[in-house]
């Protein structure tokens, strides 16, 4: 017996210390395409606070440490403007959401669910994240926008709210601590404070076309206000019209997790730090890879993650 004991702990010794190759993981939705322009800010310039979300797919555990939004500035305001980041995940429609919905908007199918995932909430003004912007079109101009015309039915049809201008600009934005979440579907949400300016996030091709990153049953974007919270609206089908579908202009980067435990699960913690540990041969190579401030910092995320 005290043979197999001594052989099961040179085993695991050597799993941990024969590091599997990290998987890094990269999502583009590709570049702006100059269709549209949807506001994604909070309450300013007498304009209501606004949502704009769009999806991407997690086909297993990652932690995501850095995004990219590309969004145009209006009313004469620059990048110089941009005050605070912040950045919401939400699942799909029917999880973290009242059912039956409250009927106001024509469909609920494939959007955001009424409320974000607490734990992947971050904000410039709270630490946990930064971000630098730099100028991808001094004069970018979109054919249509959608920035007040969000309203329930029957009169969510507005069509839009016609051509805008300003500085496009691309925000790179990193995440302290890093995001982690287990695969699934989910819906991304940046909004942008503007002293003096709006934020009009950027379409993108839809579908999505290399260098994008195009993946199976890719949704389109939704947008909602105060008013209308907790439903959504499309921005095309609902508020525009037609049978145009619109993707937004982000990226998320960061590294796939395989063997992550399972969140809700009794070993869902143990097995998560092992996975990491065996992944990047060790905690705190593994912290510092992923982009955590400290051992402790990677530690707290993943008891959130794995919380019930």
């Amino acid at each position: 017996m005290n043979r197999n004991l001594t052989a099961a702990t040179m085993i695991a010794a050597m799993w941990l210390a024969a590091p599997a190759s990290a998987d890094p993981f990269f999502f583009r939705s590709g570049a702006p395409d100059g269709l549209l322009g949807a506001l994604s800010q909070p309450a300013a310039n007498r304009h209501l606070d606004t949502e704009t979300a769009d999806d991407f797919l997690l086909s297993e555990t990652t932690s995501i440490s850095q995004a990219t939004v590309t969004g145009l500035i209006t009313s004469g305001a620059s990048r110089a403007n941009i005050s605070n980041v912040e950045v919401e995940v939400y699942h799909v429609f029917p999880k973290d959401s009242v059912l039956p919905p409250s009927g106001r908007v024509p469909s609920r199918a494939n959007s955001p669910s009424d409320v974000e995932i607490d734990s992947a909430t971050r904000d410039a003004s709270l630490g946990t994240l930064v971000f630098s912007a730099v100028p991808v079109g001094e004069n970018f101009s979109v054919g249509n926008s959608v920035v007040d015309g969000i309203n329930p039915k029957p009169d969510n049809l507005t069509l839009g709210d016609g051509p805008a201008s300003g500085e496009a600009v691309e925000i790179t934005i990193d995440f302290d601590p890093p995001i982690v979440l287990p695969a699934d579907s989910y819906f991304f949400r940046p909004q942008i404070r503007v002293e003096g300016g709006d934020f009009l996030y950027l379409s993108a091709p839809k579908p999505i076309v290399p260098p994008g990153t195009p993946f199976t049953g890719d949704r389109q974007a939704w947008i909602r206000n105060s008013d209308l919270n907790p439903d959504w609206l499309r921005i095309g089908a609902d508020i525009i019209g037609g049978t145009r579908t619109f993707n937004m202009t982000f990226s998320l980067s960061g590294d796939t997790i395989p063997n992550a435990g399972t969140p809700e699960q009794p070993n869902c913690h143990g097995k998560s730090i092992s996975a990491l540990a065996h992944q990047f041969g060790g905690i705190a190579p593994a912290a510092s890879d992923l982009g955590f401030s400290s051992v402790e910092s990677l530690q707290e995320t993943f008891a959130v993650f794995c919380e019930p």
